[in-house]
């Protein structure tokens, strides 16, 4: 990883300036949780996040989409 950041499903991850809404009412998102992630490739033991890598946000469901991601490596 050349020393970058890595991102692994193990725990949940806090959502800053989420806007969603249901029924008109405001349900920002809380937290994400990665509930598919890489299947052979591992940081410190955790299934790394992959820009595939699929999540929902708490406590309103919520697709959790990677925005930006570190494109020396691909993953499986």
């Amino acid at each position: 990883m050349s020393g970058q950041p890595t991102v692994t499903m193990a725990a949940p991850y806090a959502i800053a300036g989420c806007p969603f809404n249901v029924s008109g009412g405001p349900v920002p998102c809380v937290t994400g949780q990665w509930v598919v992630a890489a299947t052979r490739v591992f940081s410190n033991g955790q299934p790394l996040v992959l820009m595939d890598s699929q999540a929902v946000c708490a406590p309103n469901g919520t697709p959790l989409l990677p925005v930006a991601a570190q494109t020396r490596v691909i993953g499986a």
